[in-house]
């Protein structure tokens, strides 16, 4: 990421400056704990497109749900 574009960039919702998490691939506001996706070299600035960083990768909250043990799972041929 060109570091003249970085100083340019801020977090769209505090304002504040920006880290890059260059092995990441990620704009990390540390006021907000958000982590901005920079995709193909482009920084993708939408809050939706955001991921917490108080919340890990392997959240159940960032996780497909997954079915209970006791619950039956269904297949497509049923």
């Amino acid at each position: 990421m060109d570091s003249r574009l970085l100083d340019l960039l801020v977090c769209p919702v505090c304002k504040g400056p920006l880290d890059y998490d260059r092995p990441a691939q990620e704009l990390i506001c540390p006021r907000d704990r958000l982590a901005f996706p920079v995709r193909d070299g482009i920084p993708v600035m939408l809050v939706e497109q955001a991921r917490d960083q108080d919340l890990s990768r392997d959240s159940p909250a960032n996780s497909p749900p997954a079915s209970s043990p006791g619950e039956p799972t269904q297949s497509r041929g049923a």
